[in-house]
């Protein structure tokens, strides 16, 4: 909230403007991208060997076991060995007694770019809900501000022991724009995927801009660290049940011929496809359009059929699913289908969806989504919480074919580590550690993030960047867009 005061019936007749008008691109004065592909390497914490000593490990990986009071090794980015006593004199020694050691959450589905957004959006009020704020300020941003917002959100993400975050940028509004989120995420050193998209309010009949996104693949992939990947975000197929006109207008709505036209030229590049389906399964649409494959995940599993279901297992299309808002929506739009999924043999991953009305929280999300799978389901699809782990780690590295890498705590993967204290209020004294992390954790317990050998956050705090002035430069950015826009006033 601004220093400014206004009344609540003033933002509301504010935002009463011409949607139209609130949706088209206006022209904004150049901004200089922060950075690029061809910059020299953030000033990162180097990678070195450490050895992290007497935690509880819980690995994902059936094949290495669960340790109480073990020791993971790490030279130069890569994890070495898991074991219950490791020597190794000459590694620096990272405490872990009294925390839990867990692989680094991954999260499939981020909207990273309207993360300093949340300046303006109420839940309780319809006209300053997340669809009309982003409707009318997204297409007002510039490479500076996408840079800004996705720092502050990567920060959150990092703070709250998440290592992968898929980057679901629907306001891709130029490459500029992408190098600018790229170089984000490069410099706070999170691993990733950036799914290019498209402008809000680009006509629906527009293809997405290949050139540039081919511009970006050249001048990006592969990521000379080895960190960030591709893919592309693609518009919705068929009509939106959530965010009414805003969204429609804004996020695109498209035929299954335009689909295909943007898929192909997507698959022409070998990248990588996302999709909302925030409205009537287009399983079957996509299913007959020859559409669906292993590149494809679909977000927000509400409302799928068990022939649909048959089908994402035969053609390997990946899911995610975003609890903590998905279950803001009224039943009859559908429920979070997690059971049925994984009954199904589809694959299923966990994300926030964004933080401009919620925060990131993967261990709420984890929370929600079991408490709704127990109460609709309960024991007719039994879920342990081990599972439930499973879903924000290993199997979110499987849906952004990232598993050799990254996921769970295996020899030889690269070292994404995260350590949450056991000794804090609201975790001691600690029981079985998958129930402190499923239903007592929260981000404040996270103490050390580890990601790719590099220690980003020890002690709670970060170890590189200054997260005061990353929230004040969001913070000037959206104040910035508030200006441009005249609202809210």
């Amino acid at each position: 909230m601004t220093a400014s005061k206004f009344s609540r019936r003033r933002l509301v007749q504010a935002a009463a403007v011409s949607a139209t008008a609130a949706l088209m691109p206006r022209a904004l004065p150049a901004q200089q991208a922060p950075h690029g592909a061809a910059a020299p390497s953030p000033s990162l914490p180097a990678r070195g060997e450490f050895l992290i000593r007497g935690a509880t490990v819980l690995t994902m990986d059936p094949a290495v076991p669960d340790l109480a009071g073990g020791d993971v090794h790490v030279r130069e980015g890569t994890i070495v060995s898991v074991a219950q006593k490791i020597e190794m004199p000459s590694a620096e020694a990272i405490d872990g007694a009294g925390m839990i050691c867990i692989p680094g959450f991954v999260d499939t589905h981020f909207h990273l770019w309207n993360s300093m957004l949340r300046l303006y959006v109420r839940a309780d009020v319809p006209a300053l809900g997340y669809f009309p704020v982003t409707a009318r300020l997204g297409p007002l941003m510039g490479p500076r501000d996408s840079y800004r917002s996705v720092r502050l959100g990567v920060a959150e993400a990092l703070a709250a022991g998440v290592t992968t975050v898929h980057n679901w940028s629907h306001n891709t509004r130029s490459p500029e724009h992408a190098n600018a989120e790229l170089s984000a995420m490069r410099e706070m050193g999170i691993r990733g995927r950036f799914a290019y998209g498209t402008p809000i309010g680009m006509p629906d009949d527009a293809p997405m801009d290949f050139a540039g996104l081919a511009r970006i693949k050249k001048d990006w992939m592969p990521d000379k660290e080895k960190l960030l990947t591709l893919g592309i975000c693609s518009r919705n197929l068929g009509a939106l049940t959530i965010g009414g006109s805003a969204a429609a207008a804004s996020r695109g709505v498209l035929t299954v011929e335009q689909i295909k036209r943007d898929w192909d030229g997507a698959r022409s590049l070998g990248l990588p496809i996302t999709m909302h389906t925030s409205g009537a399964s287009p399983i079957t649409e996509l299913e007959r359009a020859s559409l669906l494959g292993p590149d494809v995940q679909l977000v927000h599993p509400l409302l799928t059929t068990p022939e649909e279901r048959a089908v994402l297992k035969a053609r390997g299309v990946s899911y995610s699913t975003s609890p903590q808002l998905e279950a803001r929506r009224s039943s009859q739009l559908g429920v979070i289908q997690l059971g049925e999924l994984l009954e199904a043999g589809v694959k299923v991953s966990l994300s926030t969806d964004h933080i401009a009305s919620i925060s990131c929280d993967p261990f709420a999300s984890i929370r929600i989504l079991f408490a709704l799978h127990s109460h609709r389901i309960g024991a007719k699809v039994p879920l342990t919480l081990k599972r439930l782990l499973q879903l924000a780690t290993i199997d979110g590295a499987v849906d952004l074919g990232m598993a050799d890498r990254a996921g769970s705590i295996t020899p030889g993967k690269r070292a994404d580590l995260v350590l949450v204290r056991t000794r804090d209020s609201n975790m001691a004294p600690v029981g079985d550690p998958y129930e402190a992390i499923v239903s007592l954790a929260m981000p404040a317990n996270v103490d050390t993030v580890i990601v790719d050998g590099r220690v980003l956050r020890r002690g709670g705090a970060f170890t590189a960047v200054d997260h005061a002035s990353i929230v004040a430069e969001a913070r000037e950015a959206a104040l910035g867009l508030r200006e441009k826009a005249g609202w809210p006033t």
